[in-house]
């Protein structure tokens, strides 16, 4: 056994010796297909870590910490939302995230994002959604109401997701009280978009097969319960926010419980303020938490580490 372990780590050493890094997932395709190890992936992860304990590798300075509360947990990682390389094929649950999107309209209002990274979704960002998600679940995107400037956009959003495998599921306004009064008509909202990888999984009770036959718990395709004509909360005061874009805590919670069950994994891309790791934490739901901004990303784990017990993770 100490044979197998020492000739994973020698192996990877002199594979990798020419290259100035490797991702974790670099490395698990090496040992599995190149080198045709008959080895468990938490067994490569584990020879890496002593490898980096005895000299061999050097672990990157990345801040990524893990959360838990009860017996749930949320990992936050600093890094870009949209590199989701490590994260293993079919192995979230459901995803929520609102990405900072390149428009004009970000400058202004309570979007003022002139300081932030902002980019605009490509197919490929879609497509990595689709790895990572389980067939059948659930990806939420939050997306700005429809005007003359972003239209082209939204519509290719939706064009994108489906032609990487997602199917259209629907469309929920968040309706947030009082708006700005500017423009052709008053800002009070959001859209949240819908999408199920494939056919939607059966999260909701069938009424009808229960009643014919008592004995059992019989379940349909689709959200846990059927959507609302529109979702209304108040948005969070910028007094009380850490991010400009933040959501209500009530309604994170309230999309999660339709879309998933308890002690389920979820991701959210572009974590911002981190608010869906704090729904996740209260709804016993596991959460990714990924933010690129550095001065976001130490705001967003101060609020986090106010859940529970905090702990300083090493990944490669």
């Amino acid at each position: 056994m100490v044979q197998k372990e020492q000739g994973i780590q020698l192996s990877l050493y002199d594979y990798f010796s020419d290259s100035e890094d490797f991702t974790l997932k670099e490395a698990e395709d090496a040992v599995l297909n190149l080198m045709k190890k008959e080895v468990k992936l938490p067994s490569i992860r584990a020879r890496i870590y002593e490898g980096i304990d005895k000299g061999l590798f050097q672990r990157f300075s990345k801040g990524v910490y893990s959360v838990t509360r009860d017996q749930s947990t949320c990992l936050l990682i600093e890094g870009n939302g949209r590199d989701l390389s490590y994260i293993a094929n079919n192995s979230i649950d459901f995803i929520i995230t609102d990405h900072p999107y390149d428009l004009k309209s970000n400058k202004g209002g309570n979007r003022n994002f002139a300081e932030y990274k902002c980019f605009r979704y490509d197919v490929k960002d879609f497509q990595e959604k689709k790895r990572v998600l389980k067939p059948g679940c659930f990806l939420v995107e939050f997306l700005p109401d429809k005007n003359e400037e972003n239209r082209v956009y939204l519509n290719q959003i939706e064009e994108m997701a489906i032609s990487a495998g997602f199917r259209f599921y629907a469309q929920v306004p968040w309706i947030k009280g009082a708006g700005r009064n500017t423009g052709r008509k008053v800002k009070d909202r959001e859209n949240i978009v819908f999408f199920s990888k494939g056919k939607a999984r059966e999260l909701r009770r069938d009424a009808k097969k229960e009643k014919s036959d008592p004995s059992k718990e019989y379940r349909m395709s689709g959200a846990k319960r059927m959507l609302p004509s529109s979702f209304e909360y108040p948005a969070p005061s910028k007094k009380e926010s850490i991010h400009q874009a933040e959501k209500p805590l009530d309604l994170l919670k309230k999309i999660i419980d339709l879309i998933s069950v308890e002690h389920e994994l979820g991701l959210d891309q572009f974590a911002g303020s981190g608010v869906a790791g704090e729904a996740s934490l209260e709804s016993n739901r596991d959460m990714i938490l990924i933010e690129e901004d550095k001065e976001t990303f130490n705001k967003m784990k101060e609020r986090i580490s106010r859940k529970g017990k905090v702990k300083d993770e090493k990944i490669l």
